[in-house]
């Protein structure tokens, strides 16, 4: 009992599958558009990353200047706002 092969389930119906994500295949190989958006996006992950550090620095050392200023004021005066430690 063999039955013929459909063309619509056969090696036809595979090859009008197939051959848009072929053609799909080979346009997304040639096209950079996706690199470059990725390079990009890496680059500004980067940049992220390095104002970051050196926001969190800079902070840190704006914090340290003003510990120093209000430890001098509160040493050379009897200000009642200044903190007991």
């Amino acid at each position: 009992m063999n039955h013929p092969v459909h063309k619509t389930f056969g090696e036809n119906a595979q090859m009008k599958f197939f051959k848009p994500a072929k053609a799909l295949a080979k346009r997304f190989t040639r096209e950079e558009d996706g690199a470059t958006a990725i390079e990009y996006g890496l680059f500004a992950a980067l940049i992220a990353a390095v104002i970051i550090v050196a926001v969190s620095n800079i902070g840190k050392n704006v914090n340290s200047g003003f510990e120093s200023v209000n430890t001098a004021l509160c040493d050379n005066t009897s200000a009642t706002a200044c903190p007991t430690s």
